[in-house]
């Protein structure tokens, strides 16, 4: 209990500076006013709708506005759309949301099997070729690897169609279908990746002198490797994993723009362009809560699997 107290009053601190330091930046960055009005305004009128808006007050005084109606819900108005933020943002979230767990599950789905199989056969064909597909797989960008499955899968064989998005709210399975793809490059690289870490690590495991000893007590390669090397080779898996999810999140922001995704990433790059310091400002903080919240689970996860931290 001590520890997951400690992991979450770190969570809680990691995401007050990082909001803090969101602010400021984009408040430091630009003025939101003269963007708002253009190049033609006058300095008086830029004043004006400065004072309107409260940016003429003390920098933290805003940003404690801010967190107190983020907190509540209220994540300010659009300065591109006139629009309540929290209403923009919580129609593209469940896209991205669903997106990256595609690339996740993807992820755990392939990496698990092949990995373990990697290290079953160490040194055979099966390993060798995972191994080299690995490089192969690792030194392509997701981006580029969303155009491959484009052109492959989206206009050859036809199996979607690029750019036609279903909404989840329309067809829930043309919309999950139609994220396969985008989900299938993000989650690629990080397979390998994850292939590889867990490759070495149950190759590690199996030369520990617990294993010796099973071998002395009778246990095969297969028990051995199932029975007791598997269950701490997943412990570095667990936290890669964890880790994963903020290049995955980081990844959809990209590939969102490769498959024309109408997720929270195009929403981020359009307010950037634009200026719409607000949405930009929710969107950042509600990707660092999405990826501190996993990164909490996997503390929790690797607690369990792993007794001498709650020893610690």
């Amino acid at each position: 209990m001590k520890y997951l107290i400690k992991k979450l009053c770190t969570l809680i601190i990691t995401l007050f500076i990082l909001s803090l330091l969101a602010f400021s930046a984009f408040s430091i960055i630009g003025d939101p006013a003269a963007s708002m009005l253009g190049t033609n305004a006058t300095p008086e009128q830029v004043a004006q709708l400065r004072h309107e808006l409260g940016f003429d007050r003390p920098l933290l005084v805003q940003y404690g506005d801010w967190l107190s109606g983020f907190l509540r819900g209220d994540m300010g108005t659009s300065y591109s759309y006139s629009l309540p933020v929290s209403g923009m943002v919580l129609e593209k979230l469940p896209t991205t949301f669903v997106l990256t767990l595609m690339a996740l599950a993807l992820n755990v789905a392939a990496a698990i099997p092949l990995g373990i199989a990697a290290a079953r056969y160490a040194g055979g064909l099966f390993d060798r070729v995972v191994t080299v597909l690995n490089q192969v797989i690792m030194s392509i960008p997701p981006f580029f690897t969303g155009i491959l499955l484009t052109c492959l899968f989206g206009l050859v064989f036809r199996l979607f169609t690029p750019g036609a998005f279903v909404s989840y709210a329309e067809n829930p399975w043309g919309f999950l279908g139609y994220l396969f793809f985008p989900a299938l490059s993000i989650a690629a690289p990080r397979t390998a990746m994850t292939v590889k870490l867990l490759r070495s690590s149950i190759l590690e495991q199996l030369g520990q002198d617990y294993i010796r000893t099973a071998y002395s007590r009778g246990s095969s390669r297969t028990m051995a490797l199932w029975g007791h090397a598997l269950r701490n080779a997943l412990i570095p898996v667990i936290t890669f994993t964890a880790v994963s999810v903020a290049e995955m999140v980081a990844g959809s922001i990209v590939v969102e723009q490769v498959f024309s995704v109408p997720g929270i990433g195009r929403l981020l790059l359009a307010s950037i362009s634009s200026r719409d310091f607000p949405v930009v400002q929710a969107i950042v903080v509600i990707l660092a809560l999405w990826v501190a919240a996993v990164n909490l689970l996997a503390d929790v996860l690797y607690q369990y699997a792993d007794p001498r931290i709650r020893l610690s």
